[in-house]
Parts: structure tokens; sequence; C-alpha cells
């Protein structure tokens, strides 16, 4: 079952239910940040999880999933057909574009992120999974770690999550990035304290 899309209908129910995230949390016993990193594809909730955010959104875990396993063989998306998607809106000016939401479950996670002009006020974040990069336009910066790294038209990068990163652009120019996402699938295994 594929991560973003799981995170965005999370996100989705509860704001057609007109709850914030500390409803939510204290419905639950989850902490705020920790269902936030859930709603923006951070970390995968565990079954049990799954289980306590349907019952405070009033649905059944059914009625979160339903759909998500749906593969088929190929899908189309045409440039403009492409999906935008809310990530670290509180925290980030970046437009991300899903390039593959046709196929909802997928193991891939591809984006074209387009990352405005003297764009550096966001600090580093980590997630499940592993990312691949390439700069399609522009320079950006990317923090990984303790390291910073210029990209210019062209580069690419391939790295694990779990290491804090982010990109910035301190340039005078917009940037675009094709990013690719890909997260371990939903499963019986829970992916750490999932009370943070």
């Amino acid at each position: 079952m594929n991560l973003v899309e799981l995170a965005q209908r999370i996100r989705n129910l509860r704001l057609d239910k007109r709850m914030t995230l500390e409803q939510v949390a204290s419905r639950t016993g989850l902490t705020r940040s920790w269902l936030s990193k859930v709603e923006n594809f951070r970390v995968t909730p565990s079954l049990s999880a799954l289980g306590e955010i349907a019952a405070a959104l009033n649905v059944s875990i059914a009625h979160l999933v339903e759909g998500l396993d749906e593969k088929p063989e190929m899908v189309l998306i045409r440039k403009e057909d492409r999906k935008p998607v809310e990530r670290d809106k509180d925290r980030s000016r970046i437009l991300y574009e899903s390039l593959a939401y046709k196929r909802v479950d997928r193991a891939m996670d591809p984006f074209l992120l387009t990352i405005p002009a003297e764009d550096s006020s966001r600090e580093p974040m980590s997630h499940e999974g592993e990312e691949f990069l390439m700069v399609i336009s522009g320079n950006v910066d990317m923090r990984f770690g303790n390291e910073t790294y210029q990209l210019n038209a062209g580069d690419c990068m391939y790295f694990d999550g779990r290491t804090r990163h982010c990109l910035i652009n301190p340039y005078a120019g917009p940037a675009q990035v094709l990013c690719v996402f890909y997260a371990r699938q939903l499963g019986g295994d829970a992916t750490g304290d999932d009370r943070e």
C-alpha cells in the first residue's frame, strides 16, 4: 500500500471533519509531531496506529485503505494532469507534483519539485526509505547530515532518507528537481514507537 496516498487520505479526512492534529492526538494517544510525520509521508504507521487514527476520524481501517491496493499495469500522466501534493506546508514553499498518482499501489513515488528562488529557510528533516534526486533545471543546495552539496542541472543524488536532509535554493532563479521516494510498504511490522 502506498504511503503517500494513505497520508493524503488521512489528511483529507481530518480536514473534512474539521479536526486539528492536536484533536487527533488527544483521541489516539499519539503525538501531534508523529501524526504530522504520517500526514507528510515521513513515517509509516503500524496497523495498530492506523486503527487508532481511523477510530479518531470515526471511520474504519477498511475505509482508510479502500482502493489503495489497485495496481493497473500502466498509467499515463500528461503534463497538464500532474497532481499537486501538500507536504510540510507550514515550513516549505516547495511545490510537489505527483507523477504517478494514478497507480495507487506503487513501490516508488516520483515527484517534480519546483523550488522558488531565494528559498533557504527550512531545517533538515528525515523520513523512512530511500530517495533519488536529479536536478532538471536551475541550481540547488542539498544539506545532508553535516555537509552541504551544490547541485547543478543534471546532477543526481541517491541516499538514505533517515539522514536529516533538505533542499534549499539560495540562488536568484527557481529550480526543478525530479525526486523519487522509495519507502517500505505498510505491513504487519511497527515502524518504531508510535507514541513518540
